[in-house]
Order: C-alpha cells, then structure tokens, then sequence
C-alpha cells in the first residue's frame, strides 16, 4: 500500500502552478488530480527497493554487505515532497530526452523545434518539468513472491516541453532473481520525436551517508567516449579514445585515481561509448567497495554510459537529515549519446509511430 499520500496536496498545488498556462496542461492536470502519489517497496528477502510514482522515481535501495549489514546504498529524500522540490535528480526516470540538447532546440524532418532551456541555453533531462517532475500512473504492482514488481505509466502530450508528438511511456522495477535489479523502459510515438529515458540512481555502495565515492574501484568497458566541451558538458561531436587519458576505466581503477587529470571540469561528467546501436544486453560497468564488500555489476542494451561523480552536489539535505556532498556518490546513466539529435554522426535516437522505443538495465549486486 502507499504511503506518504499526505504530500499529494502539495504536489497537486505545484503541479497547477506549471500547468495553468494552456487548455493542453489544464486537461493533463485534470488527470493528474485523480491519482495517488505513493511510496511502493518491492521485497526479496533481505534485498528491497522502494518507488515512487512522482517522477517513476527509485527511492531506495536496501541489501546486506560481506558481513550482513544492511544499508541504503542510493541516496535521496525522505518524503516525496522533497523530491518534487529537488533539483538533483535522485532516482528519477529522466525524459523525454535525457542529458543535454545545445542551444535547446533540433531540425526534424524539416521542421525546427524549441525546447525549454533549463541549462544556460540548453536543456537538460528533457526540460525543466521532464518525466522525473510528474506524476506516473501505477499499472501493477506486486510487492513480494518470487519475482516483486511495479509498472508505471506517463503520457506526454504533444508538444511537451517544446518536444513533437505524444508519447507513451513504461517502466518496470522489477527484482527479478536474488540481488539483480531489473529496469525496463519503453516507448511509443504519435509522431516522430527523439526518445533517449535514462535512470538517474545515485550509487554510494558503502551506504548513502557514508561520504565519498573517490575511493571505490570502478570499470567501465568502453574503449572510446564523446569529448565534451568543458563549459556547457555538450559533445563536439567527435569519438575519440580513452587510451592515455584520464578517461580510460577499461582496467579497475578507484574513482579519484586521474581526477585531477581532468581539464577544466571538477569531476566525471562523461558518455562513454559502451555499444554500436545493437539492441542486446552487453556489460556496461563494475564498481566494488572495498570497505562493505558490496558490488554492483551493470548490463544494458543502449550505446552510452553517462558516468558522473556527483561534482553538482554540495550541501544538499537527505535522507535521515544526512547532508550529501560532491563525490558522494556515482552514477551510471545508460543511455543514447547526448545531443544525438544535433550530430548525425551519433546513432539516431528518434523514434516514428509503428517503432518502438525499449531500453533495458540489469543490476546484479554481489557481496
């Protein structure tokens, strides 16, 4: 059962605010006041995972370390209305397009499109009111037994955020065998629209108030990355190699062992080239604690990996009052190359009425 349903009047009364300005919204709004926001936990032994409905959002998860302690090793807010007010993206299910689109608009078939700049003059993870900033309809959810699942629902309109076409758009939680996660997204377009969903974990193996991530060993099995500018974290469009530079993670390495390799940028911010477009699950990334014990094994089925070391976070409240800092924690954001929809050099991310869009994430956690 859901709790936390005492914040659905403040996430109703944001949510009007954002959508009063046209007939399109207020109808969207109109739906948006006939469901529940909630918090959902999916069980496995001692393994669990809760979600939220507010943004498709994975608030937590719990599972045991070498020598059976268990510990929240995402980090995020304690009541869901700390994520409707949060700027950092903990856990969300990030949309239409994640990650960065330069100077916030794109040619398609012919026609240009707007979009709203929510990075300097670009957008990011889809506008300042993406998929990880409504509210997510729960299709099914069954909380224990052999394989505990929830499947949530949005329907973006057309014109969304300045995107063309509606958009229908799944995604599963799913524990799926002892200590594997399993994320599934999928989509379908009215029209032809860039569709690249990503999820926005932040992993802290150790614990998410256990401070920095510097020290943990990670692995990334790319060989190439999309150089970005510096200033704006958009690809110049080229791929190069990772060999001889502070990007190469293709042997196990801790996290701040070539940091201060890096030019003019404070942490990993990167998109690593992991797949050449192939929809098949591939190994993506390790990282292991040597602390706890605990790692965590990623496969996924889409071209790149944002690898990002949480350089943004400073002094931000969460869970249980613990204040998260930069480096506390890493994510791993599967995904389409950023700003695919400007460099045609880039595997496609659009997606036309009859295809459809499927990107699927394994976490398979060891101890």
């Amino acid at each position: 059962m859901p709790r936390d349903l005492h914040q659905l009047l403040i996430v109703l009364a944001l949510s009007h605010v954002a959508f009063c300005l046209c007939s399109a919204r207020n109808n969207v709004m109109a739906a948006a006041e006939k469901q529940t926001v909630g918090v959902y936990e999916l069980r496995k032994g001692d393994f669990s995972i809760e979600v939220t409905n507010w943004g498709a959002t994975l608030m937590s998860v719990i599972l045991p370390d070498s020598k059976g302690n268990l510990a929240d090793v995402v980090l995020g807010y304690d009541t869901v209305a700390e994520y409707v007010n949060g700027t950092a993206y903990f856990g969300g299910l990030i949309g239409r397009v994640a990650n960065r689109i330069a100077g916030a608009r794109f040619t398609l078939d012919g026609e240009t499109y707007r979009l709203y700049a929510n990075d300097g003059n670009n957008s990011l993870h889809g506008g300042h009111r993406g998929f990880s900033k409504v509210i997510w309809t729960v299709k099914d959810h069954v909380a224990g037994g052999d394989n505990p699942y929830i499947t949530l629902y949005y329907h973006s309109f057309d014109g969304e955020q300045g995107f063309p076409g509606a958009l229908d758009v799944h995604v599963t939680y799913q524990l799926s065998s002892r200590y594997v996660l399993s994320v599934r997204m999928n989509a379908t377009a009215h029209k032809a629209t860039p569709v690249n969903l990503a999820h926005h974990a932040y992993w802290n193996l150790r614990g998410h108030g256990h401070g920095s991530i510097l020290n943990e060993t990670v692995q990334l099995f790319a060989s190439r990355y999309t150089p970005a500018d510096a200033a704006t974290l958009v690809p110049t469009g080229a791929v190069a190699p990772v060999a001889g530079t502070p990007y190469d993670f293709r042997a196990p390495a801790r996290v701040g062992a070539r940091m201060a390799g890096l030019r003019g940028v404070a942490g990993y911010d990167t998109n690593y080239v992991v797949g050449d477009g192939s929809s098949f699950l591939r190994r993506v990334a390790r990282v292991q604690d040597g602390a706890t014990g605990r790692g965590l094994e990623l496969w996924a089925d889409q071209p790149g990996v944002q690898f990002y070391t949480a350089n943004g976070l400073a002094g931000v409240k969460g869970k249980g009052g613990v204040v998260y800092g930069r480096y506390g924690a890493l994510c791993l954001e599967t995904q389409g190359f950023p700003d695919a929809v400007n460099h045609p050099n880039f595997p496609s991310q659009i997606v036309r009425p009859g295809q459809v869009y499927r990107h699927d994430m394994v976490f398979k956690f060891s101890f």
